[in-house]
């Protein structure tokens, strides 16, 4: 990947959620749990494989509603169960090739009833096509952190 001559991009979002962060913690590391939930509005994830381990493998195949797949690829690289988790996302061109790469760092903190989640998603590496990519990506991060919202309340409370 060629590094560009740009700022690095950066997103924070924090989110509550109900329920114990166990719980919450599970949906983020469960396969079967991430698919159902993964992804902005509208999207579904027909393959969701994560080796959740430190060097372990993530490869999650996001379907557009117009039927368009993104793959993307990652590896873990800290678990702390259950407080916080790091592992690293790269979405992947038509070729299969790299477009950029984001180390995201998710913590989760028990406040009473409620489980405080920070997803923070900083951008590593870019190509000169992940511009159209990273447009997004406080809002695709905003609604998947709603559609997760939407899951532990319907499968896990």
């Amino acid at each position: 990947m060629v590094e560009k001559n740009k700022p690095v991009r950066e997103v924070v979002v924090k989110r509550a959620f109900s329920g114990r962060r166990e719980t919450v913690f599970k949906a983020w590391t469960d396969p079967k749990y991430v698919a159902l939930w993964w992804g902005p509005r509208g999207f579904t994830n027909p393959v969701c494989d994560l080796d959740v381990r430190p060097g372990g493998s993530i490869r999650i195949d996001m379907r557009s509603p117009d039927g368009t797949v993104y793959p993307m690829t990652g590896v873990f690289r800290e678990i702390v169960v259950p407080e916080r988790l790091v592992f690293s996302t790269t979405p992947l061109d038509e070729k299969g090739e790299p477009v950029f790469e984001v180390l995201n760092t998710v913590t989760f903190v028990q406040d009473g009833d409620k489980t405080l989640v920070t997803v923070h998603a900083l951008v590593v590496k870019t190509t000169a096509e992940a511009d159209a990519y990273l447009e997004g990506m406080e809002e695709g991060w905003s609604q998947t952190l709603e559609r997760l919202a939407e899951f532990l309340k319907e499968n896990l409370a």
